[in-house]
């Protein structure tokens, strides 16, 4: 599981600085407005971001976020749904990105003191021990990177733990319809591809 997790680290890493070209499907802004992403919002972030973005969906069609809002986005990557997010909340939310790869959350960091946004923060930490208190966050989103863990279950009941009773996970994702056979189950591209 090791060799997993480094080598997705390893990958991200080399998004960080532009996932265009790196995906069998559209990235960055093109791909997030073939997503659903409404471009008014897009049009305010910062390029840097923009660039590294290889979202597999919307979780922000899945359903509001209002003002005031607590927001954990898990594997906020450069931080695309984070600042979108971001933009929801308002001054009187909070959004708090987490991921497991260092340079993605400095991208982040970068990014999100590059925007308009000042209700954040960004840091390195899985989807398998999220280092907050229980019950703390109002909503959950993340965009094709549960898929990642090979620890799903520790994954959920995490989310579960802290997230608010009756809170939302608005979450977008890749998934397998079949098996597949043992051996891919140790590659590292087929985890991160």
């Amino acid at each position: 599981m090791i060799d997993i997790k480094q080598g997705i680290q390893a990958k991200y890493a080399k998004i960080s600085q532009t996932a265009i070209g790196k995906f069998n499907y559209k990235t960055g802004k093109e791909g997030a407005l073939s997503l659903g992403y409404d471009k008014s919002i897009l049009d305010c972030l910062p390029d840097e971001a923009l660039n590294s973005f290889c979202g597999v969906g919307n979780p922000f069609s899945l359903g509001e976020i209002n003002a005031g809002e607590t927001v954990l986005d898990i594997g906020c990557g450069a931080g695309v749904d984070l600042l979108v997010a971001s933009t929801m909340v308002g001054d009187d939310g909070l959004v708090c990105g987490i991921d497991i790869t260092p340079e993605m959350v400095d991208k982040a960091n970068t990014n999100f003191k590059n925007s308009a946004s000042s209700n954040g923060e960004v840091i390195v930490a899985s989807s398998e021990k999220i280092p907050y208190n229980d019950e703390t966050f109002g909503v959950i989103t993340s965009n094709g990177v549960l898929n990642l863990s090979p620890l799903k279950q520790q994954s959920f009941e995490e989310i579960y733990r802290v997230l608010k009773p009756g809170g939302t996970l608005q979450f977008a994702d890749i998934v397998l319809q079949e098996s597949i056979p043992l051996e891919m189950t140790k590659n590292v591209e087929a985890w991160s591809n």
